[in-house]
């Protein structure tokens, strides 16, 4: 039993020695050229989002609106729906950011 221990013990010795203990990478702003301009086009698709989103919820109002005076339930319900899903998708592009940053936090704490 003593003879299986000693191995062992000497493989997990030389397998911390071996191995690293300390990785430190963080992002790199000037790692690759165009990363400015990239934060441009990422933060214009944004506001392409937003504005899509608006554009969106009005016209679902309107076939909300348009189904529940027609006595139309399957429109209205189809409006209410489009409503729901472009507040959604409004509040998906304003929280990106603070998403993406909440969840590489999370995972550098992995």
């Amino acid at each position: 039993m003593f003879e299986l221990t000693t191995p062992l013990a000497e493989a997990s010795a030389l397998l911390t020695t071996q191995v690293p203990m300390n990785i430190d990478i963080t992002p790199n702003d000037s790692g690759l050229p165009g990363i400015s301009q990239l934060r441009t086009i990422v933060g214009a698709v944004m506001t392409v989002g937003l504005i899509l989103s608006v554009l969106a919820l009005i016209v679902s109002a309107i076939v909300w609106g348009f189904g529940s005076n027609s006595s139309n339930p399957h429109l209205a319900s189809r409006g209410k729906v489009g409503v729901l899903v472009s507040c959604g998708a409004a509040v998906l592009c304003g929280a990106a950011v603070t998403l993406i940053n909440f969840f590489w936090a999370v995972g550098q704490q992995v």
